[in-house]
């Protein structure tokens, strides 16, 4: 058999293959002296001493840390629920058949998803920071920008369902919400879901943006143990690694939904259940 056509390069000649590994070896060099240079200038300034760690033994700072993962976890689980409402309200809108429906719902949409989070975050603090608080100025912030992107990933998701699916439903009688509560959606949640979990998890780590508003998350708490015990590379290390443990637990979380909802998808279909559903 022939070797594998190379579709999108040539394959590389011994000159090519020898200056690839020149590059890679000095690229690892450079890297290498980078990462050498910052520790030692961390070193120099005395980040890295034992003293700077000891802190973090302390209970009181333990618990402070903990309380922010709690209210990084809070605003994170809040804002994703009513983002994934605001997702699924607008995907449908853009769907309708409706002008009056479509339009403004993707005037709407573009215009969220076109501004920063950051800025609306900040923007609903200024505005409605008196009557809501730091807390729900974070969750709509979020909201609003996640739920429009979560949008397109569930009308994406949506109209990728071959339309026969769509057709043999109208044609046995179901109406169109059954459409698309029964047929439509099921099959597009397996399409959706990892680039919705992904989305998730950018959701959780834009919250870290909530410190600009003076929420007292974990990044928030972070920075004030830094600050006050002069140690903010150890701080913002354990900062990193909590961060890194909360994406974990809400990846695994969501992987497990993610099988459970492919397990109920791809049961097979009662069709007396359907019938009694429909009503034929």
């Amino acid at each position: 058999m022939s070797a594998p056509t190379q579709v999108l390069f040539d394959e590389p000649g011994p000159k090519a293959r020898r200056n690839n590994v020149i590059l890679s070896i000095v690229s690892a060099i450079v890297l290498a002296g980078i990462i050498v240079f910052v520790v030692w200038k961390f070193a120099d300034a005395g980040q890295l001493e034992p003293a700077k760690w000891y802190p973090f033994t302390f209970s009181q700072i333990q618990v402070v840390l903990l309380q922010g993962m709690l209210a990084t976890l809070k605003v994170a689980v809040v804002a994703s629920v009513l983002a994934l409402i605001v997702g699924v309200v607008f995907a449908l809108m853009r769907l309708s058949g409706s002008k009056f429906v479509s339009v403004p719902g993707t005037i709407i949409l573009e215009f969220f998803r076109g501004v920063p989070v950051l800025l609306l975050i900040f923007a609903m603090f200024l505005i409605f920071g008196n009557a809501i608080g730091s807390f729900w100025s974070v969750v709509v912030g979020l909201t609003l920008y996640n739920g429009m992107v979560l949008a397109e990933i569930i009308r994406a998701g949506i109209l990728a369902v071959p339309k026969g699916q769509k057709e043999a439903a109208m044609a046995i009688g179901l109406r169109p919400g059954q459409v698309m509560s029964l047929v439509l959606m099921p099959q597009a949640l397996r399409a959706m879901m990892p680039t919705i979990i992904a989305q998730i998890v950018v959701l959780l780590k834009d919250s870290a943006l909530g410190f600009i508003v003076t929420y007292q998350d974990l990044l928030y708490q972070v920075n004030l143990i830094g600050r006050e015990y002069n140690n903010l590379l150890p701080t913002f290390l354990v900062g990193a690694v909590l961060f890194i443990i909360i994406n974990m637990l809400v990846a695994g979380l969501a992987r497990w939904l993610e099988k459970r909802l492919q397990r109920k998808t791809t049961a097979p279909i009662d069709a007396e259940g359907l019938s009694a559903k429909t009503g034929t």
